[in-house]
């Protein structure tokens, strides 16, 4: 059988989820000549977890459930989460995508994005008559709690991010006159408070965790009684994809990460490969994105996707490398995820008055998205 062949049968029996150390991966080694006559096996380590988290599940989810409930056109304000290939696909099932609230018609339905929205977004899209779902994912709205918190109390908040992402415009929102941006260690010494008893930081939920502990630390030098949020604000998905890239960079020639440049989770994951080890790294949407060129003098390549990736995308990289010889795959685990949530309760809502139950939390299938 072809290297493509056995790497198709392996994954038929592997629904893309929740990964064992113990499951098979490899198929038959192949090996290439070394500039010096040996042979050193070319082979692919690939990450665990990787792709959908539990937010981008329920995320798409939510958007594919209001095209069954309601029918074509459904909005959507801003990409429902950021890959290129998720918002391509829903767009030609119906969904619309826009970027700002008064872009969408009077009366009709509108979902928010993964990503969260400010408190001024639910007014204008009240005045508007329109019918919202709020497809934020949970761990960005626990974020959004502790700033109106920490606001209530009087608090200066040091938000951790990346000007101009949406969460953190959303975060901001919830207490634009309590919150500083802080995007780097850099930006520190710039930073001031009103009162530096009365201080707490907060992050960006998809942020590379070694810088983001820096800047906290340098925060902590300038403010010694800087509080910490009452949980982890980087999200379980962000800090598990890094610590299996983290965990294989140092054998890697290469790595790839499947995702999207707007991805802040994604593009975070080729610098930590890169910082830790990986003689290189590239970011792409696509398998036919890759480039022979790479592949010189490389014997490991490394590959793991951003946590808005559906895992068909990352099955045809490893058929792309599987045809040029990469086809002994290794699977590097870091975690295993269960996590799931409930669908908005607006599409609960309305799932139970057309089916006549409650609607059960679900999975999206990796698959489903061609």
């Amino acid at each position: 059988m072809s290297a493509r062949g056995q790497l198709l049968r392996r994954w038929s029996a592997y629904d893309g989820r929740v990964i064992s150390p113990a499951q098979p991966v490899s198929p038959t080694i192949a090996d290439s000549a070394d500039v010096d006559g040996t042979t050193a096996a070319k082979r692919v380590l690939l990450a665990a977890p990787r792709g959908y988290c539990a937010g981008v599940d329920r995320a798409v989810i939510t958007v594919e459930k209001a095209l069954d409930l309601y029918g074509a056109p459904v909005y959507v304000r801003k990409q429902i989460v950021h890959n290129k290939h998720v918002v391509a696909t829903l767009e030609k099932r119906g969904a619309i995508f826009v970027d700002e609230t008064d872009e969408v018609p009077e009366g009709e339905t509108v979902i928010f994005s993964a990503h969260g929205v400010s408190p001024v977004v639910h007014q204008e899209a009240k005045a508007l008559q329109l019918k919202t779902i709020d497809a934020t994912c949970p761990l960005v709205t626990k974020v959004h709690r502790e700033a109106t918190r920490f606001a209530d109390e009087d608090f200066d908040i040091l938000l951790i991010g990346h000007e101009g992402h949406e969460e953190v415009e959303g975060t901001a929102g919830e207490a634009p006159d309590h919150i500083t941006l802080v995007q780097s260690p850099a930006e520190v010494d710039a930073v001031e408070v009103r009162d530096p008893e009365r201080v707490v930081w907060l992050s960006q939920t998809t942020l590379s965790v070694d810088e983001t502990m820096e800047t906290v630390r340098r925060l902590r030098e300038k403010f010694p009684k800087l509080q910490d949020p009452p949980s982890d604000d980087i999200c379980y998905a962000t800090q598990n994809r890094q610590v299996a890239v983290k965990q294989m960079a140092a054998d890697c020639d290469l790595m790839i990460v499947v995702g999207s440049t707007n991805s802040s989770n994604s593009v975070r994951l080729v610098e930590v490969a890169v910082e830790h080890g990986s003689r290189e790294g590239h970011l792409v949407d696509y398998a036919d994105e890759l480039q022979e060129e790479w592949l010189d003098g490389v014997n490991t390549v490394g590959v793991t996707s951003g946590a808005s990736v559906p895992e068909l995308l990352v099955r045809e990289v490893l058929e792309w490398l599987a045809a040029r010889g990469y086809g002994d795959v290794d699977l590097v685990t870091a975690a295993e995820e269960s996590l799931m949530f409930s669908l908005p309760q607006e599409i609960r809502r309305d799932l139970k008055a057309r089916d006549g139950k409650e609607a059960a939390k679900l999975r999206h299938d990796p698959g489903s998205l061609r």
